[in-house]
């Protein structure tokens, strides 16, 4: 009887102890670095966004946080890193569209389920693409573009930094609400769309306001359209593509902040609290407008409703895209 009150001790005791272990851990949260892994290489759009984001994140939630690129495979390599993190809130991600919303829809589609392999903590930046052509071409405007799709004569391109990105969705859904044609041209990075632009070989593309925007102040680019539902802070002269004609047209860029599954709600809400002040404050807001983001923190549940809606929206703009072989 004694050994059975003994080993019945030691059970509820272990369970009192680890109980215990696990509040002080949630109520001394963080007592260490926090890394912010980054689906693409460093000078990638989701990184800068990141990196503007750190300093006022490790400033209000009190530690250091370390920016850790894991590029591959449309983002989808880093995040399929976090899911076999702990779920202790010391590991999380600022991912994007491509792996939340977009790369699950693909054919080959992903190793994760973005409604249930994540912990939703807030979304971080939003921005659109821009429809941008050459300075010197014909194309004037977004009336221009549509109607040269239309004409048997023309031959109308416009490159992306490859299948699924957000730039080629973007002219997939114009293809779609306009009945233009279009060829679209893959490449390997936004960087050889963006010469082959420049260099006259094709003649469009829509690319992401950070990157469009030196272009545009140089004079070397005409942007023509923009594909959010609200006009570019960096461009507020340029027109949404939706009014200019096409009000069910919106294509909305954005990067949000998720850590591995089942991370406690009490440290959920220490991270989204410190995020959400941080894009608020205005020496970071004012940095991000600089590069053409916007901040735009939101509650966890807000996040997976938006994601879950972003799923269904780009999954069915997907089912009806030739890919290219």
């Amino acid at each position: 009887m004694k050994n059975i009150l003994r080993f019945s001790f030691l059970i509820f005791g272990g369970m009192y102890f680890c109980g215990l272990s696990l509040a002080q851990s949630i109520n001394d949260f963080p007592n260490k670095p926090i890394r912010v892994i980054i689906g693409f290489s460093a000078g990638g759009g989701s990184d800068t966004a990141a990196r503007i984001i750190a300093p006022k994140f490790g400033e209000y939630i009190g530690q250091t946080i370390i920016i850790e690129n894991k590029p591959g495979a449309g983002g989808n390599l880093a995040s399929d890193y976090l899911t076999k993190m702990p779920a202790d809130g010391y590991t999380i991600s600022l991912a994007t569209i491509g792996s939340l919303a977009i790369n699950p829809n693909m054919p080959e589609g992903t190793s994760f389920d973005p409604l249930k392999d994540f912990s939703m903590l807030t979304q971080g930046v939003t921005f659109s693409n821009v429809l941008v052509v050459r300075s010197d071409s014909p194309i004037k405007n977004l009336k221009d573009f549509v109607n040269s799709g239309k004409e048997t004569k023309t031959f109308v391109t416009f490159g992306s930094s490859g299948n699924g990105s957000t730039g080629h969705l973007a002219g997939e859904l114009l293809k779609i609400r306009s009945g233009m044609n279009a060829q679209h041209i893959n490449y390997k990075g936004g960087g050889p769309a963006m010469n082959d632009l420049l260099g006259g070989n094709i003649t469009a593309i829509f690319a992401s306001t950070p990157t469009a925007i030196p272009f545009v102040e140089a004079g070397k680019l005409r942007a023509i359209g923009v594909t959010g539902s609200k006009r570019a802070i960096a461009l507020p002269n340029v027109p949404t593509i939706a009014e200019q004609g096409y009000p069910a047209y919106q294509a909305e860029n954005w990067y949000a902040f998720i850590g591995p599954p089942k991370i406690p709600p009490e440290i959920v809400n220490k991270l989204n609290a410190a995020l959400s002040k941080a894009m608020r404050d205005p020496e970071t807001l004012n940095r991000l407008h600089l590069v053409g983001l916007e901040g735009s923190p939101s509650s966890p549940t807000e996040l997976y409703n938006y994601v879950k809606s972003e799923n269904e929206s780009w999954g069915k703009i997907i089912k009806k895209i030739q890919w290219d072989k």
